[in-house]
């Protein structure tokens, strides 16, 4: 996917003047929010366990080599093979390889954002193999051509009718006929054309959501099943990780575990946990006959040593996103590439480059809902503002932007010359305003006023306000 955050205003705009995609976003909004409060809620010890959690992904950060290292030689003691990518292409290539050398046809693909992230379905598809996602939100966006607008459900930018339609439109060909007009009808039709596609796969890739460096085993999460049918049943099994998914030991995967099923979708756990460990062992009843986990790092390693460090510890709950206004009200497609959200803002102009994703950072109030309930405790604002300091020293800011800040700048430096210019402004827009209370248009902020009223000023600065109450005090 070609990312188009640079056009976030625009892409923002049409956002909000769709009513599809607004009555979609208010079906979803309440939901997350309040099955995560419940969840919290019924965990006295949350707390202790984000504190837990955030010294277990630091301690690993720190020692990454040396679990990535571990992670690889017991991916190899259990049968299997790890492979190193330092870009998206190469991580591209290597599984594209890994697919020819099976004479694979048919790849079945569970949920994996590290797998949009590098394109892959773009990339198989062109080297000829027909790639089917697995699991359902991520297969309703298949077939819409679209990429996925929330990081744990795909499609929440669908209504049910605009899925329903899509089914009519591209089953038909399999002999379903008619438009499904429930959930459960759309749920069974999809059921009934993926068991074909599971059974008669030669190659299944897979996400990870951690990688236990302890005993080289891969761990996903999925409420469907989806995952487990397709890493087993392919002859070839493909996990697709980015760096920082290592954990140390089993128990510090149970930690984060019961953090992030609580975080994401408000459940003591998701209804599948899956660990693989190698390839088909003699005795196994069932499995793959080749395992390969493909390592990205697309930009990780400069992220370890810079000051966006703590962003590694991001678990992909997308709990930020779910409580972000700014997401609640132009959803994921705004943020013009896959990440979308607080973390999106964050993790795609490191990523893509600043230039392209910079503006993400302004779209945002920094009101810190995200940092709150983020279960790795990621300063997420501090992040964002970090990406404006950058954006503004490498001049990719608007000269207007430029210009006023550094007007405010010597300003600020100059007390008394501040007060006086506060104070005149204070006593113009106040006089401006008097007659209706409020402002209609104020120079340098018509994006505020070109959507809501802006409160005239009573004729005095705070600071002079304040100097005459104290003065009057004092005289007391």
């Amino acid at each position: 996917m070609k990312p188009t955050s640079h056009a976030f205003k625009a892409n923002a705009a049409a956002a909000l003047q769709d009513a599809g995609l607004q009555r979609a976003l208010g079906n979803a909004k309440g939901g997350f929010i309040e099955r995560r409060r419940r969840a919290v809620e019924a965990l006295p010890e949350f707390e202790q366990l984000r504190a837990a959690a955030r010294d277990i992904k630091d301690h690993t950060l720190a020692h990454l080599d040396y679990y990535l290292e571990r992670f690889e030689a017991r991916v190899t003691a259990a049968g299997g093979q790890a492979h190193w990518a330092r870009t998206a292409e190469e991580a591209c290539r290597i599984v594209a390889d890994l697919c020819r050398a099976a004479g694979a046809r048919l790849v079945t693909k569970g949920k994996s954002m590290v797998g949009e992230e590098i394109g892959l379905n773009e990339t198989l598809e062109a080297a000829g193999y027909d790639v089917v996602e697995t699991d359902l939100g991520e297969y309703i966006i298949q077939l819409a051509h679209e990429p996925p607008s929330h990081i744990i459900a795909p499609a929440v930018h669908k209504t049910r009718g605009d899925i329903a339609q899509l089914f009519r439109e591209h089953h038909s060909q399999y002999g379903f006929e008619g438009t499904r007009e429930t959930v459960p009808a759309i749920v069974d039709e999809a059921r009934q054309l993926m068991r074909g596609k599971f059974v008669t796969a030669d190659v299944g890739i897979t996400g990870a959501n951690f990688l236990i460096a302890e005993t080289g085993s891969t761990v996903i999460v999925t409420n469907e099943g989806n995952g487990d049918l397709t890493g087993t049943l392919p002859r070839v099994h493909i996990v697709l990780a980015s760096l920082e998914k290592v954990v140390p030991t089993l128990e510090d995967t149970s930690v984060l575990l019961r953090l992030l099923a609580r975080s994401a979708t408000g459940q003591e756990m998701t209804a599948y946990t899956t660990f693989f460990t190698g390839p088909r062992r003699p005795n196994d009843p069932d499995g793959p006959e080749a395992f390969h986990v493909v390592l990205l790092d697309n930009g990780r390693s400069d992220m370890l040593g810079n000051d966006y460090r703590d962003m590694l510890r991001c678990i992909r709950c997308g709990a930020c996103l779910n409580y972000c206004p700014v997401y609640g009200a132009v959803g994921g497609h705004a943020y013009g590439w896959v990440y979308p959200g607080p973390m999106g803002a964050v993790l795609t102009p490191l990523i893509v480059g600043l230039k392209e994703g910079g503006s993400l950072a302004n779209a945002s109030t920094l009101c810190g809902r995200c940092e709150t309930v983020c279960p790795m405790s990621i300063p997420l604002p501090r992040l964002l503002r970090q990406h404006r300091v950058r954006e503004h020293e490498q001049k990719l800011t608007p000269p207007r932007a430029r210009l006023a800040l550094a007007a405010w700048a010597y300003l600020a430096r100059r007390p008394r010359l501040y007060r006086q210019v506060i104070n005149a402004a204070a006593v113009i827009l106040g006089a401006l305003g008097r007659r209706r209370g409020r402002l209609r248009y104020l120079p340098l902020a018509s994006a505020w006023t070109r959507v809501r009223d802006f409160p005239a000023p009573q004729g005095r600065s705070f600071i002079s306000a304040w100097r005459k109450q104290w003065g009057q005090r004092k005289e007391r």
